[in-house]
């Protein structure tokens, strides 16, 4: 396993641990892909990868049903992608990714947190050389799979080399180029894979030790960040806690 998956793992939990919240973060994310693409899913390849990651986030059919329709409702309001980034509270630094209707409200919301724990808002791009930009890709593995080969299939899209294949799950999770999200999940589909479902993330070039307090604190501002309904996700520098 290489740095991008452990990151990722160790993560994971806190990042998607309210069910409430991840259906509000997934729900926007279908109304964005069905103003961009429709609401067919055969027709909109954005709509099912995020279909796919609702199932395995559990989301009810209903719920997903209800998105799609919702955003089809001429007064939906249109949402914006938008990431702040900047220093924490111990030289932690924090990306935050969010979806919102309304740029004044989150920047303002976001930069009273960043405040109320000592941190700076910096400006977009200040952070970039901490962490790698990457989509993630989660599908369901197949019966004679051939993962070097696979990975050499996806060479030209900037796939990583390394992998998980998590056989409780029966998934496999592949990292690569952002700005090849389309080509992969095209490539995927293409080679029989079933539900995919792709994200996007940041994982950081060096992970930064701090002491228990010190995680105490910065664990309390991510999770007021959490608490905004424009917030997607958070992404730190810090040295996930050892189990």
């Amino acid at each position: 396993m290489g740095r991008a998956f452990e990151y990722r793992k160790a993560t994971k939990l806190k990042r998607w641990g309210h069910m409430a919240k991840t259906f509000t973060r997934l729900g926007k994310q279908i109304a964005i892909a069905v103003k961009a693409g429709g609401p067919e899913p055969e027709n909109n390849p954005t709509l099912r990868s995020i279909i796919a990651t609702c199932k395995r986030e559990n989301m009810p059919k209903d719920n997903i049903d209800r998105a799609i329709k919702n955003a089809q409702g001429k007064d939906q309001s249109e949402y914006k992608t938008m990431t702040y980034e900047g220093y924490g509270p111990h030289g932690i630094a924090v990306f935050v990714d969010t979806l919102t209707d309304n740029t004044t409200r989150t920047v303002a919301d976001v930069r009273s947190v960043f405040n109320k724990y000592s941190g700076n808002l910096g400006t977009t791009g200040s952070l970039a050389f901490l962490f790698d930009h990457k989509c993630v890709f989660t599908f369901k593995n197949k019966d004679g799979v051939d993962m070097d080969e696979l990975i050499l299939d996806l060479i030209d899209y900037n796939v990583d080399d390394e992998y998980d294949q998590d056989d409780e799950e029966g998934t496999i999770t592949i990292y690569g180029d952002p700005k090849s999200y389309a080509a992969i999940q095209k490539h995927l589909e293409e080679s029989g894979f079933e539900d995919v479902g792709g994200d996007f993330t940041y994982i950081p070039n060096d992970l930064k030790d701090v002491t228990a307090e010190q995680r105490e604190t910065i664990d309390k501002m991510v999770e007021r960040l959490e608490e905004f309904d424009d917030v997607q996700n958070v992404f730190t520098n810090m040295k996930p806690a050892e189990e």
